[in-house]
């Protein structure tokens, strides 16, 4: 059983690399943009677009005045799912890191109880 917790938490761990990679909103391209929770095909077409037409996006009050349908809101979700500008997060947006991680933990163990309870069931 113990086992099997370990197992869990080194592999909440290792996933969680992958969930917050970082994707800078000037380098990527549109597969890595699609990658990003909130940014579906259309979306990155125009980020890319915009990025072709306009130059790179300096800060993210530019990427949110010239990408049409993305205002602060928006914006704030994509930087919690990962999306930068010029490798910064956006600013004052709150962390996600720690809520799921929070509750990917209760998961675990709860997960670790069921199975607790059908070891005991064995014996």
């Amino acid at each position: 059983m113990f086992k099997k917790l370990l197992f869990a938490v080194a592999a909440l761990i290792a996933t969680m690399g992958f969930a917050f990679a970082q994707v800078d909103v000037n380098k990527a391209d549109q597969a890595a943009l699609d990658g990003i929770k909130g940014i579906g095909p259309k979306t990155s077409k125009t980020i890319i677009d915009e990025r072709k037409k306009g130059g790179n996006f300096k800060d993210w009050a530019d990427f949110e005045k010239r990408v049409k349908g993305i205002g602060d809101k928006n914006s704030a979700k994509m930087s919690q799912a990962g999306l930068t500008v010029n490798g910064q997060a956006k600013p004052n947006a709150p962390a996600a890191a720690a809520k799921d991680m929070k509750k990917d933990m209760k998961d675990v163990k709860k997960d670790a109880k069921k199975d607790a309870k059908k070891d005991e069931v064995k014996k």
